[in-house]
């Protein structure tokens, strides 16, 4: 189609179009979300636990590894959250972990959102037989334990951020897939997606501009879930000794403390409930911001 043909056929059908632009998530985020009192706790959690995860080794006032107080002592002025059974400050070692532990979630959801939404959105738009491809290979992974996967790459390539990262992120993008692709069904014979197509557009182009935005909400409460289970998935991992030797995480702080819970509280409880905080502000915003969604 010549530009100026398209240029004229677009000024037509203009008014079937309709993307969400980022204005319209601005005030989705300020007016909807945030007026949310879930929105607003689960924003404040998520901002705290970022804050600590990216500064918090200068706001540690300890080296985590480095011996500090006594054996198994109590919080004190010194030690807010006591110490371990080497004595190294648990506080430091919490501030530490937060990053560990969301660069774990993170680069899972990342590989995640880019494995499920790709499959997702041309599983969808396309169907035939390339819908049929996609969807049995997204069976395929569906099956899998990851959490036994993992055990097992772990046990075969030894302990490492980032074969946990790659072995949880490849195969939690299933769900994500099968959402995104039902998304993409529901709204790809409506006006604005036939006027594109009537305009001459590519489908990676239609796919990209008009079908993505529409479908993003619902992936944004997607992953805000899959970002709680996988913090509690690396947690069970480290608490089991299969995390990282050389670094700190929640779950192997959890994993030490498993053999002084009489004597020593605190080894279990602060990273419990850092792990706790982290997934109930992440699991408040998705949901405040399905909500907002649920009442346009």
């Amino acid at each position: 189609m010549p530009p100026s043909t398209r240029a004229s056929a677009f000024a037509e059908l203009a008014p079937f179009i309709e993307v969400p632009s980022p204005a319209r998530w601005r005030r989705l985020l300020r007016r909807d979300v945030l007026r949310r009192l879930s929105g607003r706790a689960g924003l404040t959690c998520a901002a705290v636990v970022c804050a600590v995860a990216l500064f918090g080794p200068l706001l540690a006032p300890h080296d985590p590894f480095a011996i500090t107080g006594g054996s198994l002592g109590p919080p004190s002025a010194g030690h807010p959250m006591g110490t371990d059974a080497l004595g190294r400050d648990v506080f430091s070692a919490v501030l530490y972990g937060a990053r560990t532990s969301l660069l774990v979630a993170t680069g899972v959801s990342v590989i995640a959102l880019a494995c499920g939404t790709t499959v997702g959105m041309l599983a969808g738009y396309y169907g035939g037989w390339i819908d049929n491809a996609l969807m049995r290979a997204t069976e395929l992974f569906q099956v899998i334990p990851r959490f036994f996967l993992a055990i097992i790459a772990i046990a075969l390539f030894g302990p490492g951020l980032d074969r946990m990262v790659l072995t949880l992120g490849l195969t939690s993008w299933p769900v994500l897939a099968r959402l995104v692709r039902g998304e993409v069904i529901a709204v790809r014979d409506l006006d604005f997606v036939r006027a594109a197509e009537a305009m001459g557009l590519p489908g990676s182009l239609i796919v990209r501009r008009h079908l993505l935005p529409h479908v993003m909400p619902s992936i944004v409460v997607a992953l805000g879930l899959l970002y709680g289970q996988v913090l509690l998935l690396e947690a069970t991992l480290g608490f089991l000794g299969l995390g990282d030797p050389g670094t700190i995480s929640w779950g192997m702080m959890a994993a030490q403390a498993q053999g002084f819970l009489r004597v020593a509280w605190w080894l279990a409880l602060f990273p419990g409930l850092a792990i706790t905080l982290t997934v109930l502000g992440v699991n408040l915003l998705a949901d405040a911001f399905s909500s907002a969604r649920a009442v346009q």
